[in-house]
């Protein structure tokens, strides 16, 4: 039996992300398909699957993504979906350990690529209102600043991410510098 669920996560809660899919597995549900918010599970042993997420450089279509996804799954791991540029693994637990990065250094490079993501996102953010707040007194349509106000609002929001990552980054960079 297929099940789908509708859930949101921002970019900054990847790994809480990740820690729902493997609690979903423990209980039964396996992820089969991924869209935007939208997690579509099927019934299987509990805990019969390990769930992991990553964003690529590049959209799933390049050839570099591609070539990372046969990687993985040469691994014994299956590539679930994608959502843009996130993608989704499971590998059956009874082969062992799953993890998609081998040390300190590789999970931050991945914590750089969010960060990247972020920034350019709450550049635009920023950007898009500031357009607005110019029309708002070239016009003085109220609309303008109501729209700049929400944009700001979502500016701060990626920006609050953006700290919640950098921190990660930071606490990993501290732990790689005391075991060298």
């Amino acid at each position: 039996m297929k099940t789908t669920i509708r859930k949101w996560f921002w970019a900054w809660n990847f790994d809480k992300e990740e820690q729902w899919l493997n609690d979903m597995a423990a209980k039964g549900l396996a992820l089969i398909d991924v869209g935007l918010c939208r997690y579509t599970f099927e019934n299987t042993t509990p805990g019969e699957y390990a769930f992991r997420l990553e964003l690529l450089n590049h959209p799933p279509e390049h050839k570099a993504s591609k070539d990372y996804i046969s990687f993985v799954e040469e691994t014994g791991a299956e590539y679930v979906g994608a959502v843009f540029r996130w993608v989704y693994f499971r590998k059956k637990t009874d082969t062992g350990a799953f993890d998609l990065y081998s040390d300190n250094r590789s999970r931050i490079q991945h914590l750089n690529r969010i960060l990247l993501l972020l920034a350019v996102l709450m550049l635009l953010e920023f950007f898009l209102s500031a357009l607005r707040i110019y029309e708002y007194f070239r016009l003085r349509l109220t609309a303008d600043i109501f729209i700049a106000s929400l944009l700001m609002g979502f500016a701060l929001l990626i920006g609050y991410g953006f700290g919640r990552i950098y921190l990660k980054k930071k606490r990993l960079q501290r732990e790689d510098m005391l075991f060298e």
